[in-house]
């Protein structure tokens, strides 16, 4: 298991960037919540096997929404304990 978190810069917030990441997620075996940042960034957070988590970080680069990323920030973190399904956190 390994955690990632990442943040996304671009114009990734009003545009149903985290609602679309959940929907995503569902495709994916991964644990965690995404949230918008004061900054204007989202911050992601994903547990899960490498594979997994690789996956859909990569079908989040895929999908409709690289046409709003402009940047991005990733790094491993340890895996998040407790967590059940992936959410939008506040």
């Amino acid at each position: 298991m390994i955690g990632r978190q990442v943040f996304y810069e671009g114009r990734v917030q009003g545009v149903g960037f985290r609602f679309t990441v959940k929907s995503i997620a569902r495709g994916y075996e991964v644990l965690g919540w995404v949230r918008n940042l004061a900054d204007g960034r989202v911050e992601l957070h994903a547990t899960g096997e490498q594979e997994e988590v690789e996956a859909f970080l990569e079908g989040i680069a895929e999908s409709q929404l690289k046409s709003h990323i402009k940047g991005v920030e990733s790094s491993t973190v340890p895996p998040s304990r407790g967590l059940r399904g992936f959410e939008i956190a506040q």
